[in-house]
């Protein structure tokens, strides 16, 4: 049986109970009809105030995470409904049978009658549970290892704490790399390669001879490129002169 059941039947028949007691009392003491049904009104409040008192200290000590807390407004809002129905229409049916109980016809007891036993006891429950949530709030029990182990797993950031190192990397004392700092150094610069330069020659750029104008005129030097011959040009004799004979 589910908790809001449970207590819905109970309530019910708390209700039906409380009901009788005034149908009673009122029929003997028809004066005291008022002061009568406020105590009745008040000891139901009590008693659902009291249960939601434990339910709330139950749960707080289960669980001191608010977060992962149970649901109690809906498990006493059904809890509520159940107890102003089932009282209602069994209120009705005794009341075919005995006169002295004082009921209103089958619909209302099923819709008003059973809307303001909700309601009672749904405010005094969670009235109750509230108090009892604060008052473990506020004198906390000491947690234990298994607490300790449950909350272990959704703790991100102690997980990100504990772990400063990069993964793979081992932690070298300051005194130990200080040490060796000098040694990589030198091996360092023994294992660097040294660097060595060549110096490079110019080819000669070949000379090409041209001869200028003039008979028997100094020729001219003009540089061609790498792969070309050199190149001997003679220019023709003037009329009337000798040729030059080698």
């Amino acid at each position: 049986m589910t908790n809001w059941m449970l207590r819905g039947l109970v309530f019910a028949g708390v209700m039906v109970v409380v009901r009788l007691i005034q149908g009673t009392i009122i029929n003997a003491w028809p004066t005291q009809a008022g002061l009568v049904s406020i105590v009745l009104l008040l000891l139901f409040t009590a008693a659902a105030f009291v249960w939601g008192v434990l339910d709330g200290r139950a749960d707080a000590t289960a669980n001191p995470d608010p977060d992962r807390r149970r649901d109690l407004a809906m498990t006493w809002l059904l809890a509520g409904l159940v107890a102003g129905i089932l009282s209602g229409a069994v209120s009705w049916i005794i009341a075919l049978v005995y006169k002295g109980l004082y009921t209103g016809g089958l619909i209302n007891e099923l819709t008003t009658f059973a809307a303001f036993t909700a309601l009672i006891a749904f405010l005094a429950a969670i009235v109750g549970a509230t108090v009892g949530r604060w008052r473990v709030d506020r004198n906390p029990p000491p947690r234990g290892a298994g607490t300790d182990e449950e909350r272990a797993d959704t703790d991100v950031f102690s997980a990100v704490r504990s772990d400063d190192t990069p993964t793979g990397e081992m932690a070298v004392p300051a005194a130990a790399a200080a040490a060796a700092a000098p040694a990589a150094v030198a091996t360092a610069e023994r294992e660097a390669p040294a660097e060595t330069t060549k110096p490079t020659a110019e080819p000669e750029a070949p000379t090409e001879t041209i001869p200028t104008g003039t008979w028997g005129g100094g020729t001219e030097a003009v540089p061609t490129p790498d792969d070309a011959k050199t190149e001997v040009i003679r220019a023709e004799p003037e009329p009337g002169a000798e040729p030059d004979k080698d």
